[in-house]
């Protein structure tokens, strides 16, 4: 059997009922949504999945674990694709399975949480939900409030279009190798126009630019806005004055909301 690569962040999920728990969630109420695991690895989580499943598609980067999986798990339900999931075309994939909507389903390797969650975010038109373990630090980030430590750029962007909640934290010992942190199996559940936004660009671009100085008040972290605000005819204070947003407080420090009246009211200028 494959053993866990490290460059690939393995961390294999081996608590039964955890499991199980994930595939009965994936499974439930999925209507028309094709099932999608990302990472099914040794095929821990894809054999509860196809006990619930008439169909399913898995993604998975490892070649050794593809060949594993192909051998182990010949089964016709089952459809193996070889590629790294930010490569693939979920648009594409869905129109190959004849359906509208994407469930995802996955234990997450911990160094692609990221990726994937700005990933699923973009097909937020696509995903009706997604079922995975994450380490517990990156899910408490998804759900923490403004004006906590943990809220990020990630948590903005998520909560814009999505709901996030944790089912359960798992322990160390749930995984081989034994990883040195805890994780959570957490739902996203999607909703493009949870917050309305008219320029999802210009939204993003807005949230980036207050995170990526996120320690410094709003009034120096979106400098970088300045040129959009000079070709619109308005300055950073009229836009933040209309929005009722304090330039002294930080991109910690606002909600979701006052992220999109600040999109609306830019857009509005331009």
């Amino acid at each position: 059997m494959p053993r866990p690569r490290k460059r690939f962040g393995q961390h294999f999920l081996v608590d039964q009922q955890a499991l199980e728990f994930i595939a009965e969630l994936a499974a439930t109420n999925r209507g028309e949504a094709a099932v999608v695991e990302i990472g099914p690895g040794r095929g821990a989580l894809t054999r509860p999945l196809l006990g619930h499943l008439d169909r399913l598609v898995a993604i998975e980067i490892d070649r050794d674990l593809v060949a594993h999986l192909r051998e182990d798990l010949a089964d016709p339900r089952l459809h193996l694709v070889e590629a790294d999931v930010l490569d693939v075309d979920f648009g594409q994939l869905a129109t190959d399975e004849g359906v509208e909507r994407l469930v995802i389903a996955g234990n997450l390797p911990y160094n692609i949480s990221a990726p994937v969650m700005f990933k699923l975010r973009e097909h937020a038109d696509l995903v009706d939900r997604a079922v995975l373990t994450l380490q517990k630090e990156v899910a408490d980030r998804l759900i923490s409030s403004p004006g906590s430590r943990q809220y990020s750029l990630v948590t903005v962007l998520l909560a814009q279009c999505a709901q996030v909640e944790i089912h359960r934290y798992l322990p160390r010992g749930a995984f081989h190798p034994v990883p040195k942190v805890e994780s959570a199996i957490l739902e996203i559940r999607f909703e493009p126009d949870r917050v309305p936004v008219a320029d999802l660009a210009l939204f993003e671009r807005i949230v980036r630019s207050a995170f990526s100085q996120r320690r410094k008040m709003l009034r120096n972290s979106l400098q970088s806005l300045t040129p959009l605000l000079q070709e619109a005819g308005v300055s950073l204070e009229e836009v933040c004055s209309q929005a009722q947003v304090d330039l002294t407080l930080r991109a910690e420090n606002l909600s979701v909301e006052n992220y999109a009246t600040l999109t609306r009211i830019i857009d509005a200028a331009r």
